[in-house]
């Protein structure tokens, strides 16, 4: 692809370095396994966890006389991606033969798509932040190309001290590997990539993004300039597995490059590991070009074509992306962009909290969800997959403090209780005595009791009017809590002669 900069030098982004200030370049080549149940070119599953060797077809094996037959429901798959990074659609595509030898593709070539890719250029907004002012940063990355391309197997060289093994169960997977432009400029701006594309891929259902799988890896391109120069040579670093994983290896691999220039040497391209052990990069091999892979046309499989008509049905079908979804909570719902943001990160987020909020108020449901849910399930290292609290539930908790059946502070109690213990809400209030209390002689009596017992407060407050807060808060202790807070406050401005 043809390097353009698009970004202005921002000096909040440089690296210092012995001789002065540098720049990262970082662009990646995401490789994100389609969600289908069998491969691209053959029918054998795609079922991740079974026993080595088990989902593989002659296809897979290249046995001989085997051709391949391209499933359409990963190139749909591939399509829908490519509507939702906002793409254009190439209604005619090729696929090309990619020769390298390695075990565990036993072709002893990948097909995969060169000069003609299924998709062409798109874009995804990341935003950085908040900053210290609560600001986001919106920032605009370029995608190249998304092109599909059928993985390869495993070897394993631990099963035995002089052998190694090679599992082809991955054979064959269908990939979409989705090319960024070289447009970021920082390890915060890789990772805000990779988690929103992440996201962008599993809302439209098209890839899991089980990173841990293998089903979504990076390859991570860096390279260091000073500022306002040509591009430099980059590295690029494969099969980082981990989105913290792409920070430390930018962030590695950056300061290495550097402490070479700065030394008066050059870098090499080359292809790179990350360890995260040991939290460094280490050369692996040169990198190839093109032409080192020898690409040509696939003579097994024949253009791949397709209409508008095509492309407008799968584009109905689209769910809410992220983005859209975000505006929509802040414009309809009037939530923060912080909180939007936080609720539309991942979809299993979002459709908990809209489940939450249907028929709510909105900013009382995000903070439910975000301080309390997000919280609890964070302390514990559960995701929102994991839940012990249904979105029924903890509607049922919002609905209670609405109807003043409890308080802020019971419903927090009450929270911890259906968390740890299940249950329904409005049944444990009634089983465990936790209504609040609105009697309004009751909490006078307590009103009273606490003003007659401290009359130096009381002195103070004449003073100090502020300090009636201290008198609320001994009654709602006095009460257990279970006083109604707005009755305690009024009763005790008026007991003390405070004017509103």
């Amino acid at each position: 692809m043809t390097l353009v900069d698009v970004r202005t030098p921002d000096p909040k982004r440089f690296i210092p370095g012995a001789t002065g200030d540098w720049e990262v370049i970082v662009g990646m080549e995401v490789h994100a396994q389609v969600l289908s149940n069998s491969k691209l070119f053959s029918g054998a599953s795609t079922e991740f966890g079974k026993p080595q060797n088990s989902n593989v077809s002659m296809v897979d094996a290249a046995m001989p006389g085997m051709l391949p037959v391209i499933n359409e429901e990963c190139v749909k798959q591939a399509v829908r991606t490519g509507l939702g990074l906002k793409a254009q659609i190439n209604k005619r595509s090729l696929f090309d033969r990619k020769n390298y030898f390695y075990p565990d593709l036993p072709q002893g070539y990948q097909i995969s798509q060169f000069k003609d890719p299924i998709v062409g250029e798109g874009k995804i907004v990341i935003s950085l932040g908040p900053d210290r002012q609560g600001q986001f940063e919106d920032i605009e990355i370029g995608i190249e190309r998304l092109h599909l391309e059928q993985d390869a197997g495993k070897s394993m060289h631990d099963q035995h001290a002089t052998m190694s093994y090679v599992d082809l169960n991955r054979s064959g997977v269908a990939l979409m590997e989705i090319v960024s432009k070289p447009d970021m400029r920082s390890s915060d701006e890789a990772k805000a990539y990779m988690t929103k594309l992440r996201s962008i891929v599993r809302y439209l259902g098209t890839c899991d993004g089980n990173m841990d799988e293998g089903s979504m890896r990076a390859d991570v391109n860096v390279s260091v300039r000073r500022p306002g120069e040509d591009f430099g040579t980059r590295c690029e670093i494969k099969n980082v597995n981990s989105i913290r994983f792409i920070g430390q290896a930018i962030e590695y691999e950056a300061r290495r490059q550097i402490g070479i220039l700065e030394d008066g040497g050059k870098i090499d391209q080359e292809t790179r590991l990350f360890d995260p052990n040991k939290g460094e990069t280490r050369s692996m091999r040169s990198k190839e070009d093109a032409h080192d892979y020898r690409y040509f046309p696939d003579p097994d499989l024949l253009p791949l074509e397709f209409d508008d008509a095509f492309i407008k049905a799968l584009e109905a079908d689209l769910p809410e992306l992220p983005d859209d979804k975000k505006e929509r909570f802040v414009r309809e719902l009037g939530l923060s962009i912080y909180d939007a943001s936080v609720l539309v990160s991942e979809k299993a987020i979002a459709d908990y909290f809209e489940a939450v909020a249907a028929g709510r108020d909105g900013k009382t449901a995000a903070n439910w969800v975000i301080n309390d849910l997000l919280g609890a399930l964070n302390r514990t290292g559960k995701d929102i997959e994991q839940t012990p609290v249904s979105p029924a539930q903890l509607g049922a908790i919002i609905d209670l403090i609405k109807a003043e059946t409890i308080s802020g502070k019971i419903a927090k109690d009450l929270f911890e209780i259906v968390l740890n213990e299940g249950g329904d809400p409005a049944e444990i209030v009634e089983a465990r005595g936790m209504k609040q209390v609105t009697d309004t002689g009751a909490i006078e009596k307590a009103v009273d009791e606490i003003i007659a017992a401290n009359p130096e407060q009381v002195e103070k407050v004449k003073a100090k009017p502020t300090m009636a807060a201290w008198f609320v808060g001994q009654v709602m202790k006095a009460t257990g809590g279970k006083a109604n807070p707005q009755a305690v406050q009024a009763l005790v401005k008026a007991k003390l002669g405070i004017e509103e």
